[in-house]
C-alpha cells in the first residue's frame, strides 16, 4: 500500500475530487481527516470510507475560517500522533466577473476560501510537519492558476496565488525534507458549479470566458485527478517538490 499508516487531511472532502482522493488514499492504508462545509455530505463521505475499513474522522466547517482551519490540522493530530500527507483541495468558484464587476463580497469570499483557507492549514501543518522532519502538502489550483481566461477575477487571482504559495512552500522548507505541489486541474466533471451566485454573473464577461474554455479537448473524472494527488503525495514522487501541474487533457498546450 503506497499510503500504509500515512495521516492525511482532505478539505472540500465530501464531494468531487477530495471525495475521489479520500476513496483512493483510503485503499492504500491513509488514515484520513476529512473537512468539509456540508456536513451532511461529510457525514456520507465518512461513513462510506469507514465501511471501506479505513481510518477516518470528519470536521465540517469552513475552511477560510482561521479557528477551524487549524482545528482540523490539530484533530489529525489529536487523533492518530501525526501528519503526514495535507490536500488543499477545497475551493469555490467566482461568477465569471472581471475586475469592473467583481464586488467586494465575491472578491473576499473566493480568496477566503482559495487563498487564505490553504494557507492557515498549511501553515499550522508546517508546524508539526518540521518537528517531525518530514510532510507532503498536495494544493489543488487550476488551470485558472496558469491561464487568464478560464474564470472570473476572483478566481483566477486566487489560484495564480496559490500558484505562488506552492512555490514558495516548497523552496523554503525543501531542505527540512517537506514537498509542496499544485495539481492545476481543467475542466473537471465536480458539483463546483454549485457554488457560484448565478444571479452575479456578467454575460459579457462570461461569454469571453467562454471562448477559452471552448479549447478545452476533454473534460476529466475526479479520479483522474485523485490519481495524481495519490502519486503525488507517496513516496513515488519524493524528488519532484515546487511542480506545477496541469492536470487538462492538454489544455495548457494551447
Amino acid at each position: 500500500m503506497r499510503l500504509h499508516d500515512n495521516v492525511v487531511i482532505i478539505t472540500g472532502a465530501a464531494s468531487g475530487m477530495g471525495l475521489a482522493m479520500a476513496t483512493r488514499f483510503a485503499a492504500e492504508g491513509a488514515k484520513l481527516v476529512l473537512g468539509d462545509w456540508n456536513a451532511q455530505r461529510l457525514e456520507a463521505a465518512v461513513a462510506t470510507i469507514q465501511a471501506s475499513g479505513a481510518a477516518v474522522v470528519g470536521a465540517q466547517g469552513n475552511i477560510a475560517d482561521q479557528a477551524t482551519a487549524e482545528a482540523l490540522v490539530d484533530l489529525a493530530i489529536s487523533s492518530y500522533g501525526q501528519l503526514d500527507v495535507l490536500c488543499n483541495n477545497a475551493g469555490v468558484m467566482d461568477s465569471m466577473q472581471g475586475v469592473a464587476e467583481v464586488s467586494d463580497d465575491m472578491w473576499r469570499r473566493v480568496l477566503g476560501i482559495n487563498l487564505e483557507g490553504p494557507m492557515f492549514t498549511s501553515r499550522r501543518a508546517l508546524k508539526y510537519m518540521l518537528e517531525r522532519g518530514s510532510g507532503v502538502i498536495v494544493n489543488v489550483a487550476s488551470t485558472a492558476g496558469i491561464h487568464g481566461g478560464s474564470a472570473g477575477a476572483a478566481y483566477t487571482a486566487s489560484k495564480h496565488a496559490l500558484v505562488g504559495l506552492t512555490r514558495n512552500t516548497a523552496w523554503i522548507y525543501a531542505k527540512r525534507n517537506i514537498r509542496c505541489n499544485a495539481i492545476c486541474p481543467g475542466g473537471t466533471i465536480t458539483n463546483i458549479v454549485e457554488s457560484m451566485d448565478r444571479n452575479a454573473i456578467a454575460p459579457a464577461d462570461a461569454a469571453r470566458v467562454g471562448e477559452f474554455t471552448a479549447l478545452a479537448p476533454a473534460y476529466l473524472e475526479p479520479s483522474d485527478i485523485a490519481n495524481l494527488a495519490l502519486f503525488l503525495a507517496s513516496d513515488e514522487s519524493r524528488h519532484i517538490n515546487g511542480a506545477i501541474i496541469p492536470a487538462d487533457a492538454g489544455w495548457a498546450a494551447v
